[in-house]
């Protein structure tokens, strides 16, 4: 099989379609053999481009699945001088090609153990966009909805078009490149911020191409001295494939295909520099934010689970008597846990109620326990409310300890224990109010002042 071009005489050799597939007569599709800068197959409908193969490099196709042909004698010939230019292939199993109506090339191979024809498609319209589909500077991608978009640093021509899946008119560079800058300024290349390169990686390079044969490492440079240089790719077996003007009929892949360098002013690449520092940003903010709130909700929920058990804890002691049970061998058993469950529970509330808010103008006195305030119940009782100041290290133990101890002591001339209260990070004692001030001013009173004591040496008077 030969398909072909000879530029001199103006010949082609040719696969056509059948117009359908009961109509053997000329169809719209032809496949042929375009060397333009660097060989590649075509497939026109109506004399138009509508699917190229990408440029052939020595062995494939760049941008064509045709693994079978790679491996069984195809290779293309290329005589410059006569500038006649073929594809052929060396047959070492029967078989044959076929140009269906829709335009999609079939290999038929015969597979005797079947006794019947094996299709192979050599292009396939579901892996393929259309030649040019998305215009210039927009890139197909048909595993995405809409399968095009432009490339970065470009926006649509026609917004109005490419909403209504229209994208022919193709996407235009939103800021000039520094080397026309430079130009239009008047002012040398390199003074300035100076162009870089966005990669896309696995693309259908675009259509013509000019090829170089420096090595890869040169290819950008090459690009950067000229200004109109808008793109560059590397093949091993073809070598540096530059750009100028309009990119037409590029197409991202999933599993081919070359890495194309986008030309962009420096201001759109460090768009995208910031933009992802933005978003990671964001993130670890996010993350970080979503721990502490984590954390906040355990610690807070911990705390109020401790709270609950503190006051059934109490609940349990002052109802049933059971913190009692140590202090019971030398006093009955029943009469103390009786004087516990006679014990009242107060709540927060109530005490700052009846104090004022704790106001100063209540204050009786201090001790090592804490301040002592003047109070006045709902029922016009009036108490004394002494609460463990927050410095002291006193413990829910010790705390209901000296509950049981008060509890057990009976005296005239001692002030009842009412009842006490736990809430939070609240332990208060509430006794009845003694109204005469303290014992000692009655037992002293003023001849107090003519008692000495013993400051560690001598008796002194007070």
């Amino acid at each position: 099989m030969k398909i072909g071009t000879d530029v001199q005489r103006g010949l082609k050799v040719e696969l056509k379609s059948w117009k359908s597939i009961d109509d053997p007569s000329d169809g719209s599709f032809s496949f042929g053999f375009e060397p333009f800068n660097i060989p590649e197959l075509v497939i026109r409908n109506n004399n138009k481009l509508y699917f190229r193969s990408g440029p052939w490099n020595g062995n494939i196709f760049i941008a064509t699945i045709m693994k079978t042909v790679y491996i069984d004698g195809f290779h293309v010939v290329a005589d410059n001088q006569r500038q006649v230019y073929y594809i052929t292939h060396e047959y070492s199993r029967l078989k044959y090609y076929e140009l269906d109506s829709q335009g999609k090339l079939v290999e038929r191979t015969w597979d005797a153990g079947k006794g019947d024809w094996i299709n192979m498609y050599f292009t396939s319209q579901t892996e393929s966009c259309v030649y040019g589909q998305c215009g210039a500077f927009g890139m197909c991608d048909l595993t995405k909805q809409p399968i095009c978009s432009c490339l970065k640093g470009f926006k649509p021509r026609n917004i109005e078009e490419w909403s209504r899946g229209n994208w022919s008119s193709g996407c235009f560079r939103t800021t000039p490149l520094q080397c026309q800058r430079d130009k239009n300024n008047g002012s040398e290349a390199g003074q300035g911020d100076v162009d870089g390169f966005l990669k896309l990686k696995m693309m259908k390079v675009p259509a013509f191409p000019d090829l170089s044969s420096i090595n890869n490492g040169e290819c950008k440079d090459q690009c950067l001295k000229n200004c109109s240089c808008v793109a560059y790719a590397y093949d091993a077996g073809i070598g540096c494939m530059f750009w100028s003007g309009d990119l037409i009929d590029m197409q991202k892949f999933s599993t081919r295909g070359v890495d194309l360098y986008i030309r962009l002013p420096s201001s759109e690449l460090d768009k995208g520099k910031s933009n992802k520092v933005i978003v990671i940003t964001a993130a670890i903010v996010g993350i970080v934010t979503i721990t502490i709130i984590i954390l906040f909700l355990w610690c807070w929920m911990a705390k109020r689970r401790g709270r609950k058990q503190k006051h059934k804890q109490i609940e349990l002691q002052l109802n049933k008597g059971n913190a009692m049970t140590k202090f019971s061998s030398n006093v009955g058993e029943n009469s103390i846990g009786a004087k516990l469950q006679q014990l009242r529970l107060f709540n927060f509330e109530e005490l700052a109620t009846a104090t004022c808010n704790f106001d100063h103008a209540n204050k009786l006195g201090q001790g090592g326990f804490g301040p002592v305030y003047r109070g006045t119940l709902g029922d016009e009782k009036e108490i004394a409310v002494k609460r463990l100041s927050k410095a002291s290290v006193q413990g829910l133990e010790e705390f209901m300890n000296e509950v049981e101890v008060i509890s057990k002591l009976q005296h005239r001339n001692l002030v009842k224990l009412l009842g006490c209260c736990v809430e939070a990070e609240e332990k208060m004692l509430v006794y009845e109010y003694m109204p005469n001030k303290s014992l000692d001013a009655f037992v002293f009173g003023a001849k107090s002042k003519n008692f000495r004591f013993w400051d560690g040496q001598n008796f002194r008077r007070r």
